[in-house]
């Protein structure tokens, strides 16, 4: 019986992580290419974009400090960073993401700071709660299926 509560937890902060918003169907897509082959498929492409991304984190904040803003560059970076966020469903640092670059297309420096401010936040509360997530979800362990007999 704790188990199912367990696995009910689990499903229910998943659940919770689609209804803030900070993810979407990607994320589902993602879970989809999971099997039993590769368990973990899912938190090894998360990390993965933590990884990579901390790079273009640091990229946009040194841009950002230089003077005159190079909106060329820093819309590149973000374009990088988008297609990352998208890859795993990242809903909610994609609309920032977006929101920035619209920024850089008008030339609005001021919009780009405070942008990436909110969007550095989203990307923070969303690994934050993915490594919550993820944890509990290898705590519990896959959910048990029914298997027809042959």
């Amino acid at each position: 019986m704790e188990r199912t509560q367990q696995h009910r937890q689990v499903a229910h902060m998943r659940q919770s992580l689609f209804d803030q918003g900070l993810l979407d169907e990607q994320f589902v897509q993602l879970e989809e290419l999971q099997d039993d082959a590769n368990p973990n498929f899912v938190e090894e492409v998360v990390t993965l974009f933590y990884r990579d991304s901390a790079r273009l984190v640091l990229n946009i904040d040194q841009a950002l400090d230089k003077t005159p803003l190079d909106f060329s560059k820093l819309d590149s970076y973000m374009h990088q960073f988008k297609g990352s966020a998208s890859s795993i469903g990242a809903k909610k640092v994609k609309g920032e993401c977006t929101l920035f670059r619209e920024y850089c297309k008008a030339g609005n420096g001021e919009g780009c700071m405070k942008t990436f401010q909110q969007l550095k936040k989203d990307y923070a509360v969303l690994r934050k709660k993915l490594e919550t997530y993820f944890q509990l979800a290898r705590q519990v362990g896959p959910v048990e299926t029914a298997c027809r007999r042959k």
